[in-house]
């Protein structure tokens, strides 16, 4: 079938281009998307930072509509409207944990964009394109997605609140709630007050802690961070920054997303006693952390990547929309609409620090933030 995708090609802007998209395969479904979230994953893919095949249609936070079902797909119908999260095989060890973040293909899907088999549903002038992307490759008119992390929404629920429980939300949150099993009274400190970071902030105070420190390099953020929830901020952009972030040390737990060196660096030396530290953050390539072998040793503490924040989609996106439906998960608030004609605006945006969450709406979307 014919579709409207958003071409990626390193150095150039997205183009929005007719492509062919092939009916769905075994244990995937044909989606008709209504709205889907931008993420800094999508640009560093578009140039070229994870090896993603270029040209390629990224995208992976989509919400739509079920219009076809591949050989194998249970649970759905045609007409169910969607979360699509990441890609996952549902098979492999990892997957029977249900730890699909761990999956034994996730490189396939989630980083080359492809099918576990090497193939593509979607072609760009006869041509095979990578089209596969994080499972799905939303940013188009139709997807065609793995049906494994698929999640079933309310048709009541913005699209655009809900399209970052995919991945940017979810990752924060996981983190917090998952991986660091934050409890009431624990001090926590965040690194990078993006969508993952302040989705953090908003599960570490859901999670009742007590100290909540934000550091982030801009001030709005900062603002936000606030008024999300945290008690205290430190802009890491100060001179004075260095020594509020030694005054931090006895914390409990520390979540980075930045992937900096320095920053994780600073975040672990303020942890206490048996701290936790998680890590979310994509850093540069062959980028290392010292740590004192002995210090890590005596003090018992802890530190760990997390892919997805160790989230289950089918499991734990419901979780998250009942946070929300109760006013303590207000992801909305990070949320800026756009026309899937203006993809290259958002994107403009969003590396300004203008937005926070862009949003890209499809015609006919039902999608907009109340």
């Amino acid at each position: 079938m014919k579709i409207l995708a958003a071409v990626a090609r390193a150095g150039e802007p997205f183009c929005i281009e007719a492509c062919e998209l092939a009916g769905p395969g075994a244990h995937e479904v044909l989606v008709r998307v209504e709205a889907v979230g931008i993420c800094h994953t999508d640009l560093a893919a578009k140039e070229h930072a994870y090896g993603t095949p270029l040209p390629a249609v990224l995208g992976h936070e989509g919400i739509g509509w079920i219009e076809a079902l591949g050989e194998g797909v249970s649970g759905f119908a045609v007409g169910d409207r969607v979360l699509m999260s990441f890609g996952a095989c549902g098979r492999c060890p990892g997957c029977s944990d249900k730890l699909p973040g761990y999956c034994r293909h996730a490189r396939e899907f989630n980083v080359l964009g492809r099918r576990v088999d090497g193939s593509s549903p979607i072609s760009l002038a006869g041509q095979p394109i990578t089209g596969h992307f994080f499972g799905q490759s939303s940013f188009a008119s139709h997807a065609v997605a793995s049906a494994t992390n698929l999640v079933r929404i309310d048709e009541d629920l913005p699209a655009a609140a809900m399209v970052s429980l995919a991945c940017g939300v979810q990752t924060g949150v996981g983190a917090v709630v998952n991986v660091l099993g934050a409890r009431v009274g624990d001090s926590i400190a965040i690194f990078g007050c993006g969508t993952v970071g302040l989705a953090a902030v908003m599960a570490a105070r859901l999670m009742g802690c007590a100290r909540i420190i934000a550091v982030d390099l801009r001030d709005d953020r900062l603002a936000m961070a606030r008024a999300l929830g945290a008690t205290h901020t430190i802009d890491n952009s100060r001179p004075e920054a260095a020594e509020a972030l030694r005054e931090l040390r006895g914390l409990t737990l520390g979540f980075d997303n930045t992937g900096q060196p320095a920053v994780i660096e600073a975040a672990y030396a303020a942890l206490g006693s048996r701290g936790r530290l998680a890590l979310a953050g994509l850093g540069p390539r062959g980028a290392t952390i010292e740590l004192d072998v002995n210090r890590l040793m005596a003090s018992g503490r802890t530190v760990r990547g997390t892919v997805e924040g160790d989230a289950d989609p089918p499991t734990f996106v419901p979780r998250m929309i009942a946070w929300y439906r109760r006013g303590a998960l207000p992801v909305d608030r990070l949320v800026t609409t756009y026309p899937f004609v203006k993809i290259n605006e958002a994107v403009a945006d969003m590396t300004a620090g203008r937005a926070i969450k862009p949003v890209l709406l499809l015609p006919e979307s039902r999608g907009e933030v109340p």
